[in-house]
């Protein structure tokens, strides 16, 4: 099993969001990370191509079935909502929309938390609405770890505020600081976990 998973979500203004995050991440970054952005459920998806060009990671279209591998960043597709497994693959659905959305983060999250538990961790970037925010109170729930963006630096407040409102974000940073973040949390649960904590 992996040591841990992150998911990130973002809607309006995620690209940038997105892209500062990625482009601060090292080429050895040992952990798989899954995104939600809400995009055009009609139009293909740049996505992609758009963060590979700012990341030393590689990035590609999530797909049901595909084991996680760390390092790897996997993009929901846009109208499918992506769901992690426990056995280390991902999942993709088109069930109802929540929050108005697919692919819903709140879907995501709480895969996540039901799957890897203590393990997982979770972002809420920029975007209007409230998505998210269920979803990271049940990954607070399981023991993990749960970051929004500082609304002061989001082009939109909505989905950090909403998460934060649950009062069950652990750590609300700018978003020049999620990376570096990131990659301590991920380095000390490895270490934990090698150890022999869980």
């Amino acid at each position: 099993m992996l040591n841990h998973v992150v998911a990130i979500a973002a809607s309006s203004g995620g690209l940038e969001a997105l892209s500062c995050i990625l482009k601060g991440l090292p080429a050895n970054f040992s952990a798989p990370i899954v995104i939600v952005q809400h995009l055009d459920p009609d139009a293909p998806s740049m996505l992609p191509f758009l963060l590979t060009r700012c990341t030393l990671l590689p990035v590609k279209h999530a797909e049901s079935g595909a084991a996680l591998h760390a390092g790897t960043v996997y993009i929901a597709p846009p109208n499918w909502h992506v769901l992690v497994n426990p056995d280390g693959s991902l999942s993709l659905a088109q069930t109802e929309k929540l929050n108005f959305t697919r692919p819903s983060a709140d879907v995501l999250f709480e895969s996540l938390a039901a799957s890897y538990q203590q393990r997982a961790i979770a972002v809420v970037l920029t975007g209007r609405g409230q998505d998210g925010a269920v979803g990271i109170q049940k990954v607070k729930q399981a023991r993990g770890l749960t970051i929004a963006q500082d609304p002061q630096t989001a082009s939109f407040k909505g989905m950090p505020t909403a998460a934060i409102q649950t009062k069950s974000v652990d750590l609300i940073l700018p978003l020049n600081q999620i990376a570096p973040t990131l990659v301590k949390l991920v380095q000390a649960r490895r270490e934990m976990t090698s150890d022999g904590f869980t």
